[in-house]
């Protein structure tokens, strides 16, 4: 591995965070007026998120001292946020630390597929005014691929191997909630066998995760009846939609 010299950042000339430095406060005094009604409320941890983002990397917020004890050079490193998805610089870290740690800790040495599974713009605002159908968004899709595979490879009780994230915002940093999928490509079993998905249609996985999808949503009470019987009578995705 060749050395590298360390460069500390410089928070502070990127235009995200001179973006954020000059116009969050005026975003915060008028958010109640302009914002909740489209967007909800605002949560706690959003200004929480925001405040650590401004100080990370900044020696004035504090830092470590790091020491050679061979040659006796020194720096100042600066603290970090250590946050997830806002913070360019700790989101990056925290990426590929976990894609190191999944791939050689996790996965076993078996054909993986990346699956990502959407949903219509209408459904959206569902669960960005009901957070709490995040988890249940996530679990619906884990149980939709489980019984999908099951189902293809006629093995009821194979056990799926499934690392699966929620994603909340899109392209244009839009309320987009969907799920990232890592799966292995089939299903073991309790002897340790691994039975290989076969080549096929996705078809199926797309409509049993639309109708349970819908079903959870009118069983929470926040989807009515009439709109889940139109959704369930399209034919076809529209991509607009689903962009």
């Amino acid at each position: 591995m060749v050395a590298q010299v360390y460069r500390a950042r410089k928070p502070r000339i990127s235009p995200l965070w001179r973006c954020i430095d000059r116009h969050f406060e005026d975003f915060l005094a008028v958010y109640d007026l302009k914002y909740e009604s489209r967007m909800g409320y605002l949560r706690p941890i959003i200004p929480k998120v925001i405040n650590k983002y401004l100080d990370c990397g900044d020696l004035e917020r504090g830092f470590a001292r790091v020491r050679c004890p061979d040659c006796g050079h020194e720096y100042l490193l600066a603290f970090s946020c250590k946050g997830r998805w806002f913070c360019p610089s700790c989101h990056q870290k925290k990426v590929l630390l976990f894609g190191e740690f999944v791939g050689q800790t996790v996965v076993s040495p078996v054909p993986h597929r990346h699956y990502v599974l959407t949903i219509p713009r209408m459904l959206r605002p569902y669960f960005q005014f009901h957070r709490d159908l995040l988890k249940a968004l996530c679990m619906t899709a884990h149980e939709a691929l489980r019984d999908f595979l099951r189902t293809a490879l006629d093995l009821p009780d194979g056990t799926p191997a499934i690392v699966m994230t929620i994603q909340t915002f899109g392209e244009f940093a839009d309320f987009h909630p969907h799920i990232h999928a890592l799966v292995a490509d089939g299903l073991f079993t309790e002897t340790g066998s691994f039975y290989v998905l076969p080549e096929g249609s996705l078809h199926a996985l797309e409509a049993l995760f639309r109708h349970r999808l819908i079903a959870l949503l009118v069983a929470r009470e926040v989807l009515p009846e009439e709109r889940a019987r139109m959704l369930l009578g399209w034919h076809h995705t529209c991509p607009q939609c689903c962009a």
